[in-house]
């Protein structure tokens, strides 16, 4: 059994769906593994912030924790803020950093999942275009990997697959909407590559307005919650490395 902590590292929000949607993942990860102890801290808006949780962790004694980044790709918060954060640890904790949890095949399982819960069957899958639409960003390298996994994605079956964005890069949801549409897609579906709600998952919906699905964000699904874990493993089983590494 390993002994290190697992601290989730949220981005947070606001929007108090997104810490409930949090929390609820990191129970069902607990639930798989319950000798595992799994700790929730977040960089913005919400509590407890990381250097609250790291310091308590700190003064009851632990001295393994294994940081995993709440994040689907490698952009600023994962090659930024969440190094910084970690850098104010207590230095008597030893902290590994896991990946990020994209890319990964259990991710595009829990996007297919979400379409099925939304409505979608196997079937309807050759005549339905899709949409992967995620929060965004400027950095080459999150896009790359959020173009490569929508063809990865079009690989399973759909009629087509376009990625859109919520912000900072194009294009948008309706965009791809309007352009599977054009594809000559008998039907759309729009498939949020987001975790928890907020604010860029609801202009996404809103952006979504003219498809005929609409699936939920990824939340608390069980692959994610398994993907989870997998990231704590493959950290765990990696030789300590400072914060600042």
């Amino acid at each position: 059994m390993h002994r290190s902590v697992l601290l989730v590292v949220a981005h947070g929000s606001r929007d108090p769906r997104h810490a409930a949607t949090v929390h609820a993942l990191t129970r069902r990860v607990s639930s798989l593994r319950p000798g595992l102890r799994v700790e929730t801290a977040f960089l913005d808006f919400n509590a407890p912030a990381v250097p609250q949780v790291l310091g308590r962790l700190a003064a009851e004694g632990v001295r393994d924790v294994v940081a995993l980044p709440l994040l689907l790709t490698r952009a600023f918060h994962a090659k930024a803020d969440i190094p910084a954060v970690l850098r104010q640890a207590p230095p008597q904790l030893r902290i590994r950093r896991a990946e990020v949890l994209g890319p990964s095949p259990l991710l595009l399982a829990s996007v297919q999942r979400r379409l099925y819960e939304a409505g979608l069957t196997p079937a309807d899958m050759s005549s339905t275009g899709l949409v992967l639409a995620a929060a965004g960003s400027t950095d080459p390298e999150a896009i790359a990997v959020i173009a490569q996994t929508a063809r990865e994605l079009r690989h399973t079956g759909w009629c087509a697959v376009r990625p859109a964005f919520a912000s900072a890069s194009l294009p948008r949801t309706e965009d791809a909407v309007r352009a599977l549409r054009a594809d000559g897609c008998a039907r759309v579906a729009v498939a949020p590559y987001v975790i928890a709600p907020g604010r860029l998952p609801d202009r996404i919906a809103a952006g979504a307005g003219d498809a005929d699905v609409v699936a939920d964000v990824l939340g608390d699904s069980p692959e994610l919650a398994r993907l989870l874990l997998r990231r704590y493993d493959e950290a765990a089983a990696q030789r300590l490395l400072a914060a600042t590494a």
